[in-house]
């Protein structure tokens, strides 16, 4: 009883420092995704190009999380190189206005401040969501790309890879892009952190080879490995976005949420012991172990996506080798967790029987570096499969914090 207490003392602890947003409730992060791209989670299809129906939906997705003690999201508004807010550098996304540069008939508004006011007004941080390079989803028809499209004014910024486009990370043109982005968005709006996902090179496919050989000849910048070169691009771009956002505004935070592996120890001692298919450093080339130890990102949100004892991928093994990871450095450590596999999950796997996300949040309980968790995606966890939402609100009351709604 008395090592339970100090293992909580010491997880609550840990959870009160350094959270950004001033007013806002400094307690263990706890978060949910909101995904745009393919009108994921908002808008709907529905919605899409009409205001009072994307406002109808934002409510009732930040009432809903609220009320299970949600105390942050993490809104996706830079899906595909364009925008779900008001810019001046990037088209209005087809996802909010069904045409990519046309607010249409739209009523005026700014997607972005609007959520903002209403996520503050509940208590809610808001952590703003940009994929770094990607241009669009595989197999669509660039045509539709806005005519002020980066892309079409600097076709030589850009490859395409499995059909579909990239910003070429071996460019400083797109370093200096991705940070003008950043800048803006940090400068207008009353945020709490930059958040980036998994998404850097491009997920393999296949024997597929990266067609940016013709890039690392002409700068390799005194590398003859093109691997180390790719993932020194990444590392380059990362050191610059933390620098940006650090200049313009110190109190807002910078978080990425990797692949859920980093090496496997089979290839890397010093890895995790799974044998994970793909990994970040190998294939994604995302080196995220040098970002938290150079204090580049200020938390580290893994997507921890399977379950307790999966051979090639244990949750309890990834967890505690994260919390390692951190141990020790000025970097957070908050878990990303799949609610939307406790839907329609086979009876005969770990998803099926009982509730695997609650397993994992008291697992998360006994190790005193993760200090939040993170939900993915908004839509499938309000669709409470299995009770997930049930469990979490009684997970979240036993952790001795008053919740949202109780603050106010």
């Amino acid at each position: 009883m008395k090592k339970s207490l100090i293992i909580l003392i010491a997880f609550l602890s840990l959870s009160l420092v350094g959270r950004a947003g001033e007013g806002l409730s400094q307690i263990p992060f706890r978060g949910a995704w909101i995904a745009t791209v393919a009108n994921i989670d908002w808008p709907t299809p529905e919605a899409v190009g009409n205001t009072d129906l994307q406002q109808s939906e934002m409510i009732f997705l930040l009432d809903s999380l609220h009320s299970i003690g949600i105390n942050a999201i993490i809104f996706q508004v830079r899906p595909t190189a364009d925008a779900l807010y008001r810019s001046e550098y990037e088209p209005v996304s087809h996802w909010l206005t069904g045409k990519q540069g046309s607010w249409g008939e739209q009523t005026p508004y700014d997607p972005l401040q609007w959520t903002i006011e209403q996520a503050h007004k509940r208590g809610m941080e808001v952590h703003v969501w940009l994929n770094p390079y990607r241009v669009n989803l595989a197999k669509t028809d660039t045509s539709t790309l806005a005519p002020d499209h980066i892309m079409r004014r600097h076709p030589d910024w850009f490859w395409e890879y499995n059909k579909q486009w990239y910003f070429n990370p071996g460019l400083e043109q797109t370093r200096e892009w991705i940070c003008t982005i950043v800048q803006d968005i940090v400068q207008r709006y009353d945020i709490q952190a930059i958040h980036m996902d998994d998404y850097f090179y491009p997920y393999p496919a296949g024997k597929q080879q990266l067609p940016d050989t013709k890039t690392f000849e002409q700068y390799p910048r005194g590398f003859d490995n093109i691997h180390d070169w790719r993932r020194n691009n990444v590392n380059l771009a990362i050191q610059a976005i933390s620098e940006t956002i650090r200049e313009c505004k110190d109190s807002v935070e910078f978080g990425i949420s990797p692949f859920g592996v980093w090496r496997n120890n089979n290839v890397d001692s010093t890895g995790s012991a799974t044998r994970a298919g793909i990994t970040n450093y190998d294939d994604l080339y995302a080196d995220i172990r040098l970002w938290i130890k150079e204090g580049w990102i200020d938390y580290v949100l893994p997507q921890l996506y399977w379950e307790i004892g999966k051979k090639v991928a244990d949750y309890e093994i990834l967890a505690r080798w994260w919390a390692n990871e951190v141990r020790g450095t000025r970097c957070k450590l908050y878990i990303g967790m799949a609610p939307y596999r406790l839907e329609n999950a086979s009876p005969k796997t770990p998803w099926g029987i009982g509730n695997e996300i609650k397993r994992q949040m008291d697992l998360n309980r006994t190790i005193p570096e993760i200090t939040g968790e993170c939900f993915y995606s908004t839509r499938p966890l309000l669709r409470n499969p299995r009770g997930v939402c049930d469990s979490i609100k009684a997970v979240y009351r036993n952790d001795s914090f008053s919740l949202p709604w109780e603050e106010q």
